[in-house]
């Protein structure tokens, strides 16, 4: 894997401070629904919600954590699978960019 352009190098800076944050706000959403069921005990919510945050902290430390130019690819098509970059942001990409994330959440190399 080739490293990021410059200057897509810094829009992913930007873009990706963003998306942690819509990360980060959509686990507390999936915890406070965990929180809130009560249909299960309090011991079962405990463990419902350890799981979940076990799992998304897998997820956020694939995707955001030890950003370098040389990994920002592969960290931006682990965003844009997450779901956490909106379509404004991405086409402030180059467009080599834009196909190499795609084909990396796609599989699709073209070949």
């Amino acid at each position: 894997m080739r490293d990021i352009p410059e200057s897509d190098w810094k829009i992913f800076r930007t873009v990706r401070a963003a998306a942690l944050d819509r990360y980060c706000a959509r686990v507390l959403r999936e915890c406070t629904a965990v929180i809130d069921d009560r249909s299960s005990s309090n011991h079962e919510r405990y463990l419902e919600l350890f799981r979940l945050l076990r799992e998304r902290d897998d997820d956020l430390a694939d995707a955001f954590n030890n950003p370098r130019r040389s990994a920002a690819l592969i960290q931006l098509a682990r965003i844009h699978a997450l779901g956490v970059v909106t379509e404004a942001e991405l086409a402030r990409f180059s467009q080599e960019t834009r196909e190499l994330v795609t084909a990396l959440v796609t599989g699709d190399f073209g070949g």
